[in-house]
């Protein structure tokens, strides 16, 4: 599959985590030192740039932190509890929240496939920017396209841009029968952390390394 570039800038969370050439990271996971751990994100230098909390850490279920290279929070990521509407829903919801001196500010949210559904449409992982971006006719911006548990997959914009891949390579594929090592490219323009805002609640949905 061919990787779209978007000619345009996209800090959902901050412009200073948007570069102007594509980006190719590698995920590797916590050792499992304790169920939960997370992972922790690496450029082609073996310097780490992203970190994710996950519940083995933090010691709450439905809740992850981002944080960036020197281990300062960026995103607070809350599974949604709790009122009528959420309880009626077939779909569970995630919240991303960016903090910026000690404030917090929704700026993106996750909504899971419904596991049940015989229909693909309903299984796909919908995420939505907030504020909306001026123009969506729809109310989601982004999708999920592929199976994350596999490592193949891409997250999409409403108009089919790839923003970000998700793949192994296939000498690592062969050595290995976990997936405990993956890489991610993010197209130019496209902000980072929110990509891998994104990425740590499909760890969390398909029961991996930030799930106790």
């Amino acid at each position: 599959m061919a990787v779209s570039k978007p000619n345009y800038l996209m800090p959902i969370i901050s412009k200073m985590y948007c570069s102007s050439s594509q980006v190719v990271l590698v995920v590797r996971r916590r050792p499992q030192v304790v169920g939960g751990g997370g992972f922790v994100v690496m450029n082609c230098s073996q310097r780490v740039v992203f970190q994710v909390d996950g519940c083995g850490i933090l010691g709450k279920k439905g809740e992850l932190i981002l944080r960036d290279s020197d281990g300062d929070a960026i995103l607070l990521i809350r599974q949604l509890k709790g009122g009528l509407v959420q309880a009626l829903s077939i779909h569970k919801k995630w919240k991303g929240y960016y903090d910026y001196r000690g404030f917090q500010k929704s700026v993106f949210s996750v909504k899971e496939p419904n596991q049940n559904s015989c229909f693909p449409t309903s299984n796909s992982v919908k995420i939505s920017a907030e504020p909306n971006y001026v123009g969506q006719s729809s109310d989601w911006n982004f999708e999920v396209k592929g199976y994350f548990p596999d490592k193949n997959c891409s997250i999409v914009d409403s108009l089919g841009n790839i923003i970000a891949q998700i793949g192994v390579k296939e000498e690592i594929e062969k050595a290995m029968t976990s997936k405990d090592v993956y890489h991610v490219i993010v197209q130019p323009g496209i902000d980072q952390a929110f990509v891998f805002g994104v990425i740590a609640v499909l760890d969390y949905i398909y029961h991996e390394s930030t799930r106790c």
